[in-house]
């Protein structure tokens, strides 16, 4: 599958359709990363007319994952992935439309790289964070993904 916008979309409501259904989108996929967003609406808030911490988990989890994603389509290589760990912190409610960024192309690649020339299961940490409307940070989430070459 190429990876671009419009494939994510696809794939979300085929694959992930709590992520498609509750609002969340890629807006852009470029060479310093990928960005999606999701704005406060009924069907994702918590009893205090904030964004629920999973659909913001959610959505940072998807820019790390399509980042890894795009990578691995870029090499025609057959790859695992699996996310292993995570970790958030919330510093401000999530109200609006909120914007989660991950941008650690670099790590990305290399952590691919990797993987496919060991022939072992590599992990990283890659962050995303999520800020506001008015950009003050909201969210912010680590993700330690295992890549592993099927071949």
């Amino acid at each position: 599958m190429k990876i671009t916008k419009r494939s994510i979309r696809y794939f979300t409501l085929l694959k992930l359709p709590l992520v498609f259904f509750s609002g969340i989108r890629i807006t852009n996929i470029n060479a310093g990363g990928v960005e999606a967003s999701v704005k406060l609406k009924w069907i994702n808030q918590n009893p205090f007319r904030s964004m629920f911490w999973a659909v913001q988990g959610m959505a940072a989890e998807l820019t790390s994952g399509v980042l890894l994603m795009r990578e691995i389509e870029t090499r025609k290589s057959s790859i695992s992935m699996l996310l292993v760990e995570t970790k958030a912190s919330f510093s401000k409610k999530a109200k609006g439309k909120i914007r989660f960024s991950c941008d650690q192309v670099k790590d990305a690649k290399e952590l691919i790289d990797k993987a496919i020339s060991s022939g072992d299961g590599q992990r990283h940490w890659f962050t995303s964070i999520g800020l506001d409307e008015n950009g003050d940070e909201v969210s912010r989430f680590q993700f330690h993904w295992s890549v592993k070459s099927k071949s």
